[in-house]
């Protein structure tokens, strides 16, 4: 099935699941809401690059040692989630792992680690692989490192 273009009205309702996700995961402490397939959630924090606003995102991740490695996918839509750019516009973040924050520097990852990452993603979260199929944008993989 393919995903829903970025201008649905899908999207609007995604971000509504997505504050309720945020708001169960900080209840019980990331015991809630902290498992997609195989692949536990972190929540992402950035801040918008035109509005300024403070914003918190549900993401799945893949720890790589001290790294984590999170797939800016939109459900294979045409465009980069918000949170992307907002990303690449402001990389110095935080992170919550449970109840655990973490300071990181965000960064796309290289062809390369991309490639190596990529394998182990899908492994952890099979849609990912038919949201690459239905695209026509290579989906970033962006990597959170420690500061």
């Amino acid at each position: 099935m393919k995903a829903p273009p970025s201008t649905s009205p899908f999207w609007k309702l995604f971000n509504v699941m997505s504050r309720a996700n945020v708001a169960l995961y900080r209840a019980s402490g990331g015991r809630l809401g902290n498992r997609l397939q195989q692949l536990p959630i972190l929540l992402l924090h950035h801040v918008g690059r035109q509005s300024g606003k403070a914003r918190v995102s549900p993401v799945l991740y893949l720890a790589d040692g001290d790294r984590l490695v999170v797939v800016a996918s939109k459900g294979g839509t045409d465009k980069n989630p918000a949170w992307f750019h907002n990303l690449m516009a402001a990389p110095e973040t935080e992170v919550e792992v449970g109840r655990e924050r973490r300071r990181v520097r965000a960064r796309r990852a290289t062809d390369e680690e991309r490639a190596a990452y990529w394998p182990r993603l899908v492994a952890g979260y099979s849609p990912y692989d038919d949201y690459q199929r239905q695209t026509d944008r290579v989906i970033p993989v962006v990597v959170l490192e420690p500061r």
